[in-house]
């Protein structure tokens, strides 16, 4: 099993203060130096929680100048919101500056407002992510694309600068949904994936349909896949200890959450409108989730205890371990929690 490091961001950080990405980049040289597999950004728009992170690149050119080993991803690039061009120039920075250690992760995307960056993309977003895979993919080759310029004319364009890796790695994200797994597996890439909304036993017959639409291909080449798992982390030596420690700010990190998936009117939960209910409801709807997540879903508690969830996602299917460990617990103790967390990785 693979560990790495994923960063998302609780809406406690105050984004502009001194320090706010110190655990980011003191994290990233910590799985650095201890062999950990990559460490990973995402990209969030307009909302507390993420907030520090509307562009991966970005953060990740930062991670590539203070590393030396390890991979440096997006989790996720959203190319709905971006040109494919785009998209391939700025990795290809990355990739220069990290000497061949990029990766991303595509997604759809979900929120409305996210979309204000590019309203027309929102109806097809799921049509354009699969397109992108292919168009960036065969930009990173060297290909070119044929789109328009400024006067209406037919063009073919290639991006610079030229990568260092021949080949991007690329992974599909899903929030579940067996058709982005089958839809990975058919274009040969990774999947990155979480277990909020389905469990061990669904993620595994999720991962089955992928690695057999990966094999079914014209002209496999014998690559199993690579399916990664954002999971929230924190170990540590006392079971309650941890339980207590990871309580109040990841109920925090639930209830901002649940005000992101609120805002967008299309959301329900058991058919209830996730916009109208009250805080009480709320708070009681947060506490439930902690209580379940926290037993069957994070990777919590002592190396002991989280061995189970280890074995749980190898059983699954799972290649990467993608231990989220931003939520909100203070920087020092996640710093701390990480040598508990390299002593798990070294007995898995």
């Amino acid at each position: 099993m693979e560990f790495s490091l994923f960063y998302f961001a609780d809406n406690s950080i105050d984004v502009g203060a001194s320090g706010c990405y110190d655990l980011l980049l003191e994290g990233a040289k910590f799985a650095d130096e201890r062999g950990f597999a990559a460490v990973w950004t995402p990209e969030r728009h307009f909302h507390a929680v993420g907030a520090p992170y509307p562009n991966p690149s970005v953060t990740s050119a930062a991670v590539a100048a203070v590393t030396e080993r390890i991979s440096i991803r997006a989790g996720s690039v959203v190319p709905a919101l971006h040109h494919p061009l785009r998209i391939a120039e700025e990795w290809a920075v990355v990739d220069n500056l990290s000497r061949g250690r990029v990766g991303i992760s595509f997604a759809s995307g979900w929120d409305p407002v996210d979309f204000v960056l590019r309203p027309e993309t929102y109806a097809d977003r799921r049509k354009v992510v699969l397109d992108a895979v292919h168009q960036v993919r065969s930009l990173w080759r060297g290909e070119s694309l044929q789109t328009l310029d400024g006067l209406g004319k037919a063009v073919a364009v290639r991006s610079y600068p030229r990568p260092v890796q021949p080949e991007l790695p690329v992974w599909l994200t899903s929030a579940g949904s067996p058709t982005t797994f089958r839809a990975a597996g058919e274009a040969g890439v990774g999947v990155l994936t979480h277990l909020l909304g389905q469990t061990a036993d669904e993620l595994a017959e999720k991962i089955a349909i992928y690695r057999s639409a990966l094999a079914d291909r014209p002209h496999h080449d014998g690559w199993p896949g690579h399916v990664a798992l954002m999971i929230h982390t924190f170990v540590g030596d006392d079971p309650d200890v941890v339980r207590e420690t990871v309580r109040a700010p990841f109920i925090a990190y639930l209830k901002g959450n649940f005000d992101l998936l609120a805002r967008s009117s299309a959301d329900t939960l058991q058919g209830l409108d996730l916009g109208k209910l009250s805080d009480k409801h709320v708070d009681f709807l947060v506490q439930r989730s902690f209580d379940r997540y926290y037993d069957t879903s994070g990777l919590f508690g002592t190396v002991e205890q989280a061995s189970a969830i280890v074995e749980q996602a190898r059983a699954a299917g799972v290649d990467e371990l993608a231990c989220l460990i931003d939520f909100g617990v203070p920087k020092d103790a996640v710093l701390t929690g990480l040598e508990h967390l390299d002593r798990l990785r070294e007995n898995s």
